[in-house]
């Protein structure tokens, strides 16, 4: 990617440099995220703008950024949770945001990634929840999931965590890739083709208001699928990670009824080879009054990142927080 080839001279023990004698030295962090009509890409964007503070710029108490200083971080776009895990555990990146349940079953080796796991991921901070859309024609007569079979359904990209979880839910109803004709493309994509009719239906998880559906919205139209309880249950049985969630009336133009559907949580997370002082500047970089100014002013979801829910049910996910990290939660009275 040209991004990587932009920054291949920089070192990885410069991408670790932490502490007030190389708080000057620029020291680049890139943040995998995912594809530019979803909502990691903006909210990656945001967390890159808190946790910045180049050198030069203006000291925060003068008005400039109150990242790290010396710190260049840079939203970059990926295929979003698999891939961006990936990537932090080779050093492709320095940081990533995933959903829960990828990032656990990487974590541990389990399932798609049996005998593959990925120790060295560690979590920084719960972002805010990532709703399930199955998103439909206007006017479309598909109700459930079993009414997919034989359709042209978009199961998002390959290295995606939306296409890892909706394979395993669409298996429930008896749905597999030979019994529909499936499409491997990110958000705006899929949008692009539901809206010239050449897919019947498509899977995307994220936080909404997501852009390019707000466009497909606005323009040719959509309807969401609001599943049952029964339809929740059965989902919960093989992706335990996602909760019951509602998408509310009005979020989508013509989507006026609420739209019961499960969601599951966004992370960050960074490698445990991540200097510990380097992780903790961010930590506290991305909590302090500054970012939250960012975080209201931006994306819709970004009044979620908030830092009382940083780190709630993060005890029984099984992954490891990062010590830098952990060091800030302690001083910030949140953990023992």
């Amino acid at each position: 990617m040209s991004f990587f080839a932009r920054f291949a001279g920089v070192t990885a023990a410069a991408l670790l440099v932490a502490g007030t004698a190389a708080a000057q030295s620029p020291t680049f962090f890139r943040i995998g995220t995912g594809s530019a009509g979803g909502t990691y890409f903006p909210i990656g964007g945001m967390i890159a703008n808190a946790i910045s503070a180049p050198p030069g710029s203006r000291p925060c108490d003068e008005g400039g950024q109150c990242g790290v200083p010396g710190l260049i971080a840079i939203a970059q776009s990926t295929t979003a949770s698999v891939y961006n895990c990936q990537a932090v555990e080779s050093g492709e990146l320095e940081a990533g945001m995933a959903s829960t349940d990828v990032v656990r079953a990487m974590y541990m080796g389990e399932g798609k990634f049996e005998g593959k796991p990925h120790p060295k991921l560690r979590i920084v901070a719960k972002l805010y929840p990532e709703d399930l859309h199955l998103v439909l024609p206007k006017g479309s007569d598909i109700k459930t999931m079993a009414d997919l079979e034989g359709k042209r359904v978009g199961i998002a990209e390959a290295g995606s965590g939306t296409q890892v979880a909706v394979l395993h839910m669409l298996e429930q109803w008896g749905i597999t890739r030979d019994n529909i004709e499936e499409a491997e493309l990110n958000n705006s994509q899929s949008a692009e083709r539901l809206a010239d009719g050449q897919l019947d239906a498509y899977f995307y998880v994220a936080g909404w208001p997501v852009a390019a559906m707000v466009q497909l919205a606005s323009t040719k139209g959509m309807d969401l699928v609001s599943f049952s309880d029964g339809d929740m249950d059965k989902i919960a049985e093989v992706e335990p990670a996602y909760m019951p969630s509602l998408i509310p009336a009005g979020a989508y133009e013509g989507v006026d009824y609420d739209v019961n559907t499960p969601a599951v949580t966004a992370l960050l997370v960074v490698s445990e080879d991540l200097d510990e002082e380097l992780v903790y500047g961010i930590t506290k970089a991305l909590w302090n009054d500054n970012s939250r100014k960012l975080f209201d002013s931006g994306h819709a979801k970004g009044k979620q990142i908030t830092l009382e829910t940083a780190i709630s049910g993060l005890d029984g996910l099984g992954v490891p927080m990062h010590p830098g990290a952990e060091k800030f939660y302690k001083e910030a009275g949140m953990m023992e």
